[in-house]
């Protein structure tokens, strides 16, 4: 929590692109975002099936990560936080998700004190390891791990795709906002989304 802490304190003074040069990863190559199949089946912190479906009416704002992600997953949370912030009242027509791509250590218990952290509103979603990689699929996300050599099996990262994924009322893909894009562009669109519908 110190560590997350000091973080968020750099990244108010020095902005998100001193946080993306800080990983110590190289990321994946970002796919193409055609032919993104936007459906998952997923579970919330307390277990409850959610799917795509839930959210009909609603924008849903996505993300992929994990919970022991150095910097660009609190980047973005802080991101998507404070883009729910800015809109205001129309915040209510968004669905802020997280959704893991660790499976194995973010527990729905875990999960859900990460993204309150950032905002109540920010829903943290997982499953099992088969589920996770097809809805990731479907996204066109792409994550692996990376594990130093002589590591205990738990001690890794996990090389993913960043940004955010915006998916309409009709639960259909709309656009990829790129990482760093900044929070004011990224809420203007999705304020002239909401009051042109």
């Amino acid at each position: 929590m110190i560590r997350l802490l000091a973080f968020l304190f750099i990244l108010l003074i020095t902005g998100p692109a001193a946080a993306q040069a800080t990983h110590s990863l190289e990321l994946l190559k970002e796919g193409s975002t055609e032919g993104i199949n936007p459906r998952y089946l997923l579970q919330d912190p307390n277990g409850r099936s959610v799917t795509s479906e839930d959210f009909r009416g609603r924008y849903q704002l996505i993300a992929f990560g994990y919970t022991y992600c150095p910097d660009i997953c609190p980047t973005t949370l802080v991101e998507m936080a404070e883009i729910l912030k800015q809109l205001g009242k129309e915040a209510k027509n968004i669905q802020a998700i997280f959704i893991s791509v660790d499976p194995e250590r973010d527990t729905g218990k875990i999960l859900k004190t990460y993204t309150e952290f950032f905002d109540p509103r920010i829903l943290g979603l997982t499953a099992s390891p088969a589920l996770v990689r097809r809805t990731a699929e479907n996204f066109k996300v792409r994550y692996a791990k990376v594990q130093e050599p002589g590591a205990t099996s738990d001690r890794y990262a996990v090389d993913h795709s960043a940004g955010m994924i915006l998916l309409g009322p009709d639960g259909n893909f709309i656009k990829k906002f790129a990482f760093a894009m900044p929070v004011s562009e990224i809420t203007e669109q999705i304020s002239n989304l909401i009051n042109n519908r």
